[in-house]
């Protein structure tokens, strides 16, 4: 897209078709509707605990995927156990799916969905609990790919009764698709076509099809009537095949449920969550989100062209995004996934055009993604120390470099802020800032980009990075010179840098309610400040952006920053939030911030895009599910909150406090890669509460300028000693020599 948003479309769409409730089997309460608007902007104390991780904010609506890792067949379930298959792509409705299968019991009463949950993080077989008034209909929905069929989604439906001994029950299973429909039985079992013709079946049942109320595109079939008593439910096996597979292919599997379940199951529990060399050890909810998100990844994954291509998600994501995908790649070097993030990283690159640019869903005038090709080329590199592909490379890099001079030129051109500032041309902001518009996130990610590539190329020691450098200068200086004359004063009372120039006509909108939010498109703010590194922790800019995030909080979490406007929430903006709080030291509201991005998570470890906030009468949905830029960011905070780069420093435990360490269970990571090498972090409480232990080894790389641990671990602990490395105290920080590769820190109460 160019004059609008890649998802700006999604605003005139939407769901909100029920309620999940339920987390890995365990019941929670219903969450009780929020009371925050858009004209209160209610920030949280930092003081009060973040609570716990239950799902509190979690989205009515939403869906997960069963499919297994670099799958192409990548159907979903939603909140009522239905199956969603067949979403278009880009540029349709997050709900246009060409096939929906629906599941339900005849009679008066509607379902109630009572329970949704995954058997465990690691292990996608989704479990709906629909409550009527004198049944319960279980539907557990996953997939196989046994040798012999090929793949395959299935659907187990149980009926039991709640309260009578027995209980005679008719299921009824309702297809919508605009495609005709042909049903044909044979013995006992039947099956469905799509299209009317000769074609493989859609759906094969256990059981004897008849018809019921039908129109152009719902399709009612209901299933042979059955006794269920409580210790016997009657059970149904549905198969969807995904390969166009033929019957004889598919009977034997339908014959025996039980056994297709355990081949799913066995699958999942060989599979890995991390590769390589990399381990992690998280306890609690934690751990939960760090194997989901993994999974998450994965199963949004595919092969094309032949090489791995790290998707967003599943529907109108299917597909690459540069900013998303180099916070997804980073995330998968973490996990341990180096050949695949490489192949994610050429994939990239690939998409360079031959005047320079590097574009993909975007847009041609979200002119930050080669800026950004560029940030993902340098932190790939340092986190796999292997810098042979960034030297191969460099011809294109430069002409990416290139290209942005020739942006900036270009911008000069126009009778705009943007050219008279210096800055690049007027673009696309993303991120609720939509239209061609004189605004500054462009300029800012293309900044964090030049300074990475401008600062590899000198410490490799490359030749023809002189303009390079100097168009980084200029546009830095160009840039710190525009901010303070575009600095607003919000209604709270602080100043802070608005994405939007002032030049700008929706400033001055009759309508108040069409005016931008002065939290809109702030994201890229966010990344140049962390991980973009472009700002001192000190600067007005950051003093500002982090006053305006705490103003703007609801749910524990900032809102209308996104696409949203009025009462929404942009979830893995929360997330990039957490990042900018945790590295400037604000530590409270980077747990707080973190804890409330996991509770707008589904009960099944993943997040909508958008979504309203509690009570909102206003907004809607917005966006993919599960959407994976999230998930990435889930798993980089875990890392960061043990191991954070703070540019040339090393800040250990940064975001370790009471709340993490109140469950009193080990935690770390084993080779996990950094620019410094690759390290080994084991936190453990010692023998009776006495304190806890940090055992520490860095694998050889590039020395870190400083490696700090806190000198308070939460509020009780005081650092005690190291064995292995000096340490001097300096304020807060304890400051371990950065020359020791092993080392161990204990701190006591």
């Amino acid at each position: 897209m160019t004059d609008s948003s890649r998802r700006r479309f999604f605003l005139e769409f939407g769901a909100s078709l029920g309620a999940v409730t339920i987390a890995g089997g365990r019941s929670l309460a219903k969450a009780v509707p929020g009371t925050g608007s858009s004209s209160e902007a209610r920030s949280p104390d930092p003081q009060r605990p973040s609570g716990p991780v239950d799902f509190r904010y979690s989205p009515p609506s939403g869906q997960t995927a069963i499919c297994f890792p670099d799958d192409p067949h990548k159907g979903l379930v939603g909140e009522h156990g239905d199956l969603r298959y067949d979403h278009p792509g880009q540029y349709r409705d997050i709900d246009y799916f060409r096939e929906i299968v629906e599941f339900s019991l005849m009679g008066e009463e509607a379902n109630e969905v009572s329970r949704q949950w995954l058997e465990e993080p690691a292990i996608p077989i989704v479990h709906t609990l629909i409550d009527r008034p004198k049944a319960t209909l279980e539907l557990t929905a996953f997939a196989t790919g046994l040798e012999a069929e090929g793949r395959v989604d299935n659907v187990i439906l149980e009926v039991r009764p709640r309260s009578e001994t027995t209980v005679h029950a008719t299921p009824l299973v309702t297809l919508k698709t605009k495609s005709p429909v042909k049903v044909q039985v044979a013995g006992l079992a039947s099956w469905v076509q799509l299209n009317s013709g000769e074609e493989p079946p859609f759906m094969m049942v256990d059981s004897t099809l008849a018809p019921g109320r039908n129109s152009e595109i719902r399709h009612q079939f209901l299933l042979k009537s059955g006794v269920a008593a409580g210790d016997r439910p009657s059970r149904y096996f549905l198969r969807f095949p995904r390969q166009n597979q033929s019957l004889a292919e598919l009977r034997r599997g339908l014959e025996n449920p039980v056994h297709v379940l355990e081949e799913a199951r066995a699958y999942w529990r060989k599979w890995k969550p991390f590769g390589g060399e990399v381990s992690w050890k998280l306890p609690g909810r934690s751990g939960e989100f760090l194997v989901a998100c993994a999974r998450n990844i994965q199963q949004a994954r595919e092969v094309k062209e032949g090489k791995i291509t790290f998707q967003v998600g599943a529907t109108v994501y299917r597909g690459l995004w540069i900013a998303d995908g180099s916070f997804i790649l980073e995330a998968a070097r973490y996990l341990g996934y180096d050949a695949e993030a490489q192949q994610g990283l050429e994939t990239t690159w690939s998409r360079q055009r031959p005047d320079g640019g590097v574009f993909a869903g975007g847009g041609e005038q979200h002119w930050k993604e080669t800026g950004i090709a560029l940030f993902t080329l340098v932190r790939q590199a340092e986190l796999s120390q292997d810098w042979n592909y960034f030297r191969k490379m460099h011809p294109a890099i430069l002409r990416a470099i290139d290209y942005i001079g020739r942006l900036r030129d270009k911008a000069k051109s126009e009778d705009s802020a943007m050219g008279r500032y210096g800055l690049l041309p007027r673009g696309f902001g993303d991120g609720g800032l939509g239209g061609i518009r004189s605004e500054f996130t462009n300029t800012l990610w293309t900044l964090a980009g030049l300074k990475a590539a401008t600062e590899a190329a000198q410490r490799l020691g490359l030749a023809d990075f002189g303009p390079a450098r100097q168009l980084y200068r200029d546009l830095r200086t160009a840039f710190f010179a525009a901010a303070p004359q575009e600095m607003r004063r919000h209604p709270a009372g602080f100043e802070y840098l608005p994405m939007l120039m002032k030049e700008d006509p929706l400033w001055s909108a009759p309508d108040d309610w069409t005016r931008p939010r002065p939290q809109t498109a702030q994201w890229a703010l966010s990344h140049s400040i962390y991980p973009g590194l472009v700002f001192e922790k000190d600067d007005p800019v950051v003093r500002g952006y982090l006053s305006l995030m705490q103003a703007c909080a609801q749910e524990d979490v900032p809102a209308e920053s996104g696409w949203l406007p009025h009462q929404g929430i942009w979830n893995y903006d929360a997330a990039f939030v957490a990042h900018v709080y945790l590295w400037a030291g604000v530590n409270d509201w980077a747990r707080r911030t973190f804890t409330g991005f996991l509770n707008h998570a589904s009960p099944l470890y993943c997040w909508r895009e958008e979504q309203p906030v509690r009570g909102s009468l206003v907004a809607d949905y917005v966006g993919d599910m599960p959407h994976n830029w999230a998930s990435a960011e889930c798993i980089l905070y875990l890392r960061h909150r043990l191991a954070l780069e703070d540019g040339q420093a090393l800040r250990l435990l940064a975001g370790i406090g009471d709340a993490e360490l109140a469950d009193g269970e080990p935690m770390g990571v084993g080779q996990s890669p950094t620019r410094f090498g690759r390290i080994d972090l084991n936190l453990e409480p010692l023998d009776r509460g006495a304190g806890w232990s940090l055992k520490f080894k860095r694998d050889p790389g590039p020395e870190p300028a400083s490696v700090q641990l806190p000198a308070m671990l939460g509020s009780r602990l005081r650092f005690s000693e190291a064995a292995g490395a000096q340490t001097r105290q300096e304020g807060n920080v304890i400051l371990v020599a950065p020359s020791a590769a092993s080392w161990q820190a204990i701190w006591k109460t």
